[in-house]
């Protein structure tokens, strides 16, 4: 209680599926000063005990208050979220249309949303700390006290208490920036270099010297495959770490951790805390630590490390920028790409986002004037970039998808020349469908509107959209017949015929294959070993793999890339084979990559023939332009969820009636229509388009399309979500 008996009103983030904060009365007894926002708190919620995040308190609650409850206890004597995390997650929670709680819960590893302590804090110097002379701060006795104490080295709250230096005095001086709080016994990062770098190129150094630390701007990197995108990176980290400042590293892919930290740790002294939800929640914690308290200068990880808080940010780097895992396609449904954005303008940071092929939204920013943009146009080194050519598939005898012009280049490449060769097909299993010759049976799914693949190493039929699973049948379900054929063509097949014909190890790279945190790294130390092979897979060797034995890549099936219902389809498909044909002669001359198409005249293939990505995105957004879509449109969905087909379009049809009239003039509601797959897990789904032609206006339909979505009676077993800026239309 304050002096005037007035209570504390607490606003707390609470961990649940409203898409608001609840107050609480502080514990009785309770020092207002522990009362600071990212501090955690022991709350009751129904029945249960759940964790809370302190947003804010407040003088009053539109709840009375005798219908408010007092939080059990508080959990930290520090804010575990500093201010621009906390501004990050509610600007978050409000731009996708999120709860707050969960958004908040993203910040914090499984082991404190579980309501568990950290680890013994300690204090230290700061760098400016560090600085100050031996006798510093004598108007202030107590302050100087403690800072001779610590200039001996890092001291435990205890030792403080016991040498006469109060917990005021130490946030006195934390909040001159002179001393900082750590975990366990670390110590600050080093900002040495264990080897110096090659010499940049002058693009390299043109794109290095536009970057200013210790303020706002956004830098769109686009460099080829091989130009040295990672040195400019690694570059701008040594020069933040020199500054006594963190650097914030976003991967697209788990698979990518590996090699990325290797070559991190070569070049820095300082630690690297590396997070990924293929770590133990243990490591996650001790990673998350080290993050926060600044002991580790280079933090590392996938989409969901954006909302990580360091102690000292001082640099983002988005790599990969334009890759669809960054963003989230369930729960909280957020681009990391995006919210890095935001992050770096709350910490005042700069922010590096870099690609071969960036998007088109990327792009659009840098054509406006809102990102600057830096070309890196050749390999490091001066290699060649690999010589691309399609072949025309039309009246040619293939085997497993393999023409024999394409088998007889991967020969060469393996036999012959002692090189390795890489082939991309984005299909796994055997096969796509099992199919009875004699009555026409297709198998399918019972629970989706799809057809099960084929998996014969294994001896199944899978869903891979609900994960569905039985054994392949002897004879037809229908008719008995045991003439069961398989149509269509999948990795499994290819690996299978490659295996017969060549006398080289094929090593397949898919999700089926690649189980197992380690699976990846096992296979990239076959490739760095340069023995001839053939490496197969999926879109998972387009990540920014580093195959320096690559002499040859082969697109198997790039028809079925060309054409799709999704308005990103051929921006997607430009990206994938640019990518993958930049793992061809990486350390090599040249290296060549060929692309197999029933339709080698499409202006598409033709701009990727003569190298012309920029050409290719100049097309695509002039199309986008002309039909208000992204990055000139914002979209979003509001997606229904239920076991009656009939009740989701009922619940988005009465949506729409209630928004319609209250829309901004400029936007638009599509629908209901189902989705591309309207029937899932058992489930039908309906969704509602919303197109507008500003974001203030996206923002206030979503407000709006929410608010009565959540008003409106629905069935008990109904669910919806809003999807803002979906990556995915199908």
């Amino acid at each position: 209680m304050t002096q005037s008996n007035k209570p504390i009103v607490l606003r707390l983030a609470a961990p649940v599926p409203l898409r608001r904060p609840f107050d609480y009365l502080a514990p009785e007894d309770l020092s207002p000063e522990l009362l600071r926002p990212g501090i955690r708190l022991r709350v009751p919620f129904g029945s249960r005990e759940i964790t809370a995040v302190l947003m804010q308190t407040v003088d009053e609650s539109s709840v009375d208050e005798k219908q408010l409850r007092a939080a059990n206890s508080v959990l930290d004597d520090e804010p575990l979220l500093g201010p621009s995390i906390m501004a990050l997650c509610s600007w978050a929670a409000d731009y996708y249309q999120h709860p707050v709680g969960e958004v908040f819960s993203a910040a914090l590893p499984k082991t404190l949303r579980d309501g568990k302590g950290l680890s013994e804090t300690h204090w230290r110097l700061t760098v400016r700390g560090k600085g100050l002379p031996e006798g510093a701060l004598s108007r202030a006795p107590s302050q100087a006290k403690a800072l001779a104490l610590l200039q001996n080295g890092e001291q435990a709250p205890a030792s403080l208490s016991e040498a006469g230096v109060s917990s005021a005095v130490l946030r006195e001086l934390a909040s001159k920036e002179l001393i900082e709080r750590c975990r366990g016994t670390t110590k600050a990062p080093n900002p040495g270099l264990k080897e110096s770098g090659p010499t940049l190129g002058e693009e390299q150094a043109q794109a290095l010297a536009a970057v200013t630390l210790g303020e706002f701007s956004v830098h769109l990197l686009q460099g080829v495959t091989g130009s040295g995108k990672t040195e400019v990176y690694l570059r701008l980290i040594a020069a933040c770490l020199e500054r006594g400042d963190q650097a914030l590293v976003l991967i697209p892919e788990i698979g990518l951790t590996p090699q990325t930290v290797e070559r991190f740790e070569a070049r820095f002294k300082t630690p690297v805390a590396v997070l990924h939800s293929g770590m133990a929640d243990g490591q996650r914690f001790a990673a998350w630590q080290a993050a926060q308290c600044g002991s580790a200068g280079i933090v590392m990880g996938t989409r969901s490390a954006i909302f990580t808080p360091l102690a000292r940010p001082g640099l983002i780097v988005v790599d990969e920028e334009h890759d669809g895992s960054y963003k989230q396609q369930d729960g909280f449904r957020y681009s990391a790409r995006d919210v890095a954005v935001k992050r770096a303008q709350l910490e005042a940071c700069p922010v590096i986002l870099g690609s071969a092929t960036p998007s088109l939204e990327s792009l659009e920013n840098a054509r406006r004037g809102r990102y600057q943009h830096h070309f890196l146009r050749g390999r490091q080194g001066g290699g060649e970039l690999p010589m691309l050519q399609t072949l025309d598939l039309r009246g040619l005898h293939l085997n497993a998808g393999i023409s024999d012009y394409l088998l007889a280049a991967i020969r060469d490449t393996v036999e012959t020349q002692g090189r390795q060769a890489l082939l991309f097909l984005n299909r796994r299993g055997f096969a796509p469908t099992l199919q009875c010759h004699d009555c026409g049976w297709v198998a399918g799914c019972d629970h989706c509107d799809a057809r099960l693949t084929v998996h014969l190493r294994k001896r199944c039929l899978r869903c891979h959209h609900c994960a569905a699973q039985r054994a392949l049948p002897p004879q037809c379900p229908d008719c008995g017949g045991r003439s069961l054929l398989t149509h269509g063509l999948g990795t499994e097949q290819t690996e299978e015929f490659l295996n017969t014909v060549l006398r080289c190890p094929v090593h397949r790279v898919d999700s089926d294959a690649m189980r197992g945190v380690d699976a990846m790294q096992s296979l990239l130390e076959v490739a760095q070993g340069e023995e001839p092979c053939v490496i197969l897979g999926t879109q998972m060797l387009t990540k920014g793999h580093h195959f320096p034995a690559v002499q040859l890549v082969g697109v198997i099936d790039a028809d079925a890339l060309l054409y799709s219902a999704d308005f990103r389809g051929e921006e997607r498909m430009a990206q994938l084979v640019v990518q993958v044909a930049g793992r061809a002669g990486r350390e090599a001359s040249g290296g060549k990559v060929l692309i197999q198409t029933h339709y080698p005249d499409d202006p598409l293939f033709e701009s990727l023939r003569d190298g012309h990505f920029e050409a290719i995105t100049t097309s695509l957004l002039e199309k986008r332009r002309s039909s208000g879509l992204p990055p000139f449109g914002q979209l979003m969905l509001l997606r229904s969820d239920a076991r009656d087909e009939r009740d989701g379009e009922a619940f988005l049809r009465a949506v729409q009636r209630e928004a319609q009239q209250y829309l901004p003039k400029d936007c638009q509601l599509i629908g209901p229509l189902p989705s591309a797959m309207p029937r899932r897990a058992g489930r039908f789904r309906w969704q509602l388009w919303c197109i507008a032609a500003s974001r203030r206006s996206a923002l206030a339909a979503a407000h709006l399309l929410v608010d009565r979505a959540e008003t409106l009676k629905k069935p008990r077993e109904l669910s919806w979500f809003i999807d803002i800026d979906p990556s995915d239309v199908l």
